[in-house]
This record gives C-alpha cells, structure tokens and sequence, in this order.
C-alpha cells in the first residue's frame, strides 16, 4: 500500500463521514451502531474501503428522501439486518476457523503418516 493509496483512504473516509453527518440524528445514531456491530463482527470487506458503509448510507439517504424513520428502513433488528447485509460475505472469524482447521488436518495428517 502506497502513501497515496493511505491519503486517497482518508479522502474517502472523511467524504463518507461527512455524509453520515448530513443525515438525521436517529439515522446518524443506528448508523454508528452498525459500524460498531460491523467492526466488531469483523466481514473481510470493511478492510477494502467504504463499500458496504457507504451503501448503508446511500439505503439511508433513500430513507430520509423518503420521509422514512430510520427503522422503517433496518427493521426493529438492527443486528438482524446487518446479519444480513454480511450473510454472504466472509468474515476474520471465518478465515481464522479456515486456519485452525487446516492446521489440526496438517497435524493429524502427519500423526497418521508416522504410525504407518
């Protein structure tokens, strides 16, 4: 990664930010807590730039263009929507339990090699 790929990142997340801030406070507010939720879930796309995040935003754009309250866009579930925003995406705690499984295969692998 380059200092300019660095410098293009904080372009981009304070442009992101600055959306958040232009939307209503109970927007702003159940914004705040799917980052929280989504960082601490951890999907692997939160690492490659604002495209899940800013989707959220452009959801809740809509909403407000539409004169929606903020859980008649995500439902009462909050976490059960970002559950399914994430369904298909891989998480860290997928990849570590890929890991961990790959690694008790190696030694049971080799385990077994030895005995014969």
């Amino acid at each position: 990664m380059s200092i300019q790929d660095i410098i293009e990142g904080k372009r981009e997340w304070r442009a992101h930010m600055a959306r958040v801030k232009a939307l209503p406070q109970d927007y702003q507010f159940v914004y705040k807590e799917i980052q929280k939720y989504l960082f601490k879930v951890g999907p692997v796309e939160l690492s490659e730039g604002t495209g899940l995040l800013s989707g959220i935003v452009d959801l809740f754009e809509e909403g407000t263009t539409l004169g929606k309250g903020v859980l008649e866009v995500t439902g009462s579930d909050v976490a059960a929507f970002c559950d399914d925003l994430i369904k298909d995406s891989k998480t860290y705690a997928d990849l570590y339990q890929e890991s961990v499984n790959q690694e008790v295969n190696k030694a049971i692998k080799k385990s077994v090699e030895k005995t014969k």
